[in-house]
């Protein structure tokens, strides 16, 4: 993939063969010329609207003056002008086709940034058509060739004409006139970390909250965070305790930029800490991306030893809550080129990255990759025109919805420089919405909050998606993304685990859910209701999506080898009374043996059926009779 490269080179490699040409610079009005001449040094040390000026000055002089309309066009690319840049193109060889044609390649450029990737791929054929073309040239042509027939192939594939890309600037309680930029934003969508440059060449972190009457005004982030060095690319976790990010020449740092993390304490964000070896290296480490399970962390590095340039990494904590060494996300991810600005949404599913190594529109492109069923990712997709351009994208962020992304760019409308910008995604290249789920767990007896572990399981895969500590006073949050069903328990040694399910293959409606849950100490008479032991009507064989629930069974079982457990069943009072009794022991008796099949002693374990005769709920509703037909764990002796 070429690299997007200033106009003014392609006209500087084009001093074209002008034989035939009818365009003759020579007989341009000398004053012309001079204000030509003038904007070339001010363009040259970046003063590029200052030069344009001049070049209007210039045409309006002498509008035979084709180099001066050129030169326009190029300055309106640098300012990704491209309609503009378009328009001066075309009076351009409106004055000489010939002349004109050495340019055709700049030309493509406007067409490509206005989307008309089909007139640029037609408009650098032309140019590559030239004979005996430099191979430099060659080569830059052949690379906007490839990336507009990508552009082309793309838009065949996809539905890309009802997608309006309408970026909407944050407004000046997020923006101002320095930059803004690595936006963060919390699962609720309701809180906005972001970067902002102050006093020139320092990087602080700044926060917003959004109130019904819109985003409160931006400060600087409480506590010890922010200091005299730079912190850079940031990410904060989904429940709002932690924030890893880029800080860069720290006193602590074992290279340019390591990797920081801050919790939030009662005083605001505690002083950064260095994450260590297992991070950090004396390359350069940056973007960092937390998993809403806290337990993956993603980041970009330029450590030898892996693909290209920058790769993405990732490291995964254990279950001590230690962090284990980095591991390259590999080829499927990382190319020749560079990859960087990893984003893990909170379906923990879908990651978001830049590249400019994987085939794209010619420059760095953002991408997404999926996670399959058997927890490997898939192969990156590219986003797309015109979320991506000809130009070089940055880092993007997804809300827990799956539609609306922050990005920071330099539109037209900035307030200043780089100003963060959110717009809506297409359908095709969303996440999973993503809902969650908070409380607290405690003791049921004594109501005292206690440190648990919070496990998410998708019982159609029966894979564990999600697992993940509560805090020292048993709160948590996980998140429970749309499209799958659900086992959730929690655990903690010396206590019953607790037992629920979300089936959100088909959620009636948007929802948040506050659930305190209480763990039953493991003593004589203690029981739990298995809530995802499942069976098929009139049936007692065990479903697949119970194995998830009956493991955590014989991990109790394990943990404990004092403990002897009866397993009852029960049903609703649909059919008759001793069919029922029979079904209701069968099923119990099946969950028995599948205990034995893993090697549970069969001394510690017995089973009973009870029918329809102790109903917990009424059996007129097809509710109440789901809850009557459940399969109890009851505890019998502990020793």
């Amino acid at each position: 993939m070429i690299p997007m490269n200033s106009i003014c080179t392609i006209f500087f490699l084009f001093a074209a063969i002008l034989a035939n040409a009818q365009y003759d610079p020579s007989k341009i009005d000398p004053q012309a010329v001079k204000l030509f001449e003038t904007s070339n040094e001010l363009a040259y040390n970046d003063h590029l609207k200052e030069g344009l000026e001049s070049l209007k000055k210039a045409v309006a002089i002498d509008n035979r003056y084709e180099d001066a309309y050129l030169s326009m066009a190029g300055i309106y690319v640098e300012l990704k002008d491209y309609p503009e840049a378009y328009e001066n193109f075309k009076k351009a060889r409106t004055i000489d086709s010939i002349y004109f044609k050495d340019f055709s390649l700049g030309y493509s450029i406007s067409l490509a940034g206005m989307g008309r990737f089909r007139e640029a791929y037609d408009a650098a054929n032309y140019f590559y058509s030239i004979p005996n073309l430099k191979e430099s040239s060659r080569l830059l042509a052949e690379g906007r060739l490839r990336t507009y027939q990508f552009a082309i192939d793309y838009a065949a594939k996809k539905n890309l004409q009802d997608y309006v890309f309408i970026p909407r600037n944050m407004g000046d309680s997020i923006n101002t006139a320095v930059s803004e930029y690595f936006p963060s934003i919390s699962l609720d969508g309701k809180h906005l970390i972001f970067t902002r440059r102050v006093n020139d060449n320092n990087e602080d972190f700044y926060e917003s909250f959004r109130l019904d009457s819109g985003w409160t005004k931006a400060k600087p982030l409480a506590g010890n965070i922010n200091s005299s060095f730079n912190e850079g690319a940031l990410n904060i976790s989904q429940d709002g305790q932690w924030l890893v990010f880029t800080g860069c020449n720290f006193p602590d740092g074992f290279g340019s930029c390591d990797l920081f993390i801050s919790y939030q304490t009662a005083d605001g964000w505690s002083t950064p800490e260095n994450l260590g070896r297992n991070f950090n290296t004396e390359f350069f480490e940056s973007a960092p991306s937390l998993s809403p399970d806290k337990r993956d962390l993603y980041f970009t590095s330029n450590r030898p030893g892996g693909y290209g340039g920058n790769d993405i990494y990732v490291c995964h904590r254990d279950e001590n809550g230690h962090w284990l060494p980095a591991e390259n996300m590999g080829p499927n991810i990382n190319t020749s080129g560079d990859e960087s600005w990893p984003f893990i949404h909170a379906d923990n599913n879908t990651l978001y990255f830049t590249s400019n190594g994987l085939p794209g529109y010619g420059g760095t492109d953002l991408f997404m990759v999926r996670r399959n069923a058997d927890g490997k990712w898939g192969v990156p997709e590219n986003l797309g025109y015109p979320i991506n351009t000809v130009e070089n994208e940055g880092s993007l962020v997804v809300a827990a919805d799956g539609k609306t992304a922050y990005f920071a760019s330099d539109r037209a409308d900035t307030k200043g420089q780089l100003d963060i910008y959110t717009f809506e995604l297409r359908n095709d290249i969303r996440p999973a919405k993503t809902f969650w789920v908070k409380g607290k767990v405690y003791d049921k007896k004594t109501g005292k909050g206690l440190p648990s572990s919070v496990e998410l399981g998708d019982l159609k895969n029966k894979r564990i998606v999600s697992k993940l500590q509560t805090d020292e006073t048993g709160n948590y949050l996980t998140t429970l993304p749309v499209g799958n069903d659900y086992a959730f328990n929690v655990n903690r040694k010396g206590y019953l685990f607790y037992s629920s399910n979300f089936m959100l293959s088909n959620p009636s409606s948007d929802s948040v859910y506050q659930m305190d849950i209480p763990l039953q100490p493991i003593e004589a008479n203690a029981s739990i209701i298995l809530k995802n032991i499942f069976f098929d009507v009139n049936h007692y064989d065990l479903k697949p999506a119970s194995q998830i629930e009956l493991d955590d069974v014989v991990r109790l079982l394990n943990e404990n080898p004092l403990l002897t457990i009866q397993i009852n069943g029960y049903t609703d009072n649909v059919g008759k009374a001793p069919d029922n009794l029979l079904l209701s022991e069968n099923r119990a008796k099946s969950v028995v043996n599948y205990l034995k099949s893993k090697g549970i002693d069969p001394r510690r374990l017995s089973f009973k059926g009870f029918g329809e005769t102790e109903p917990v709920s009424s059996n007129t509703t097809e509710a109440g009779r789901a809850l009557n037909r459940r399969t109890e764990l009851k505890v019998l002796k502990t020793n």
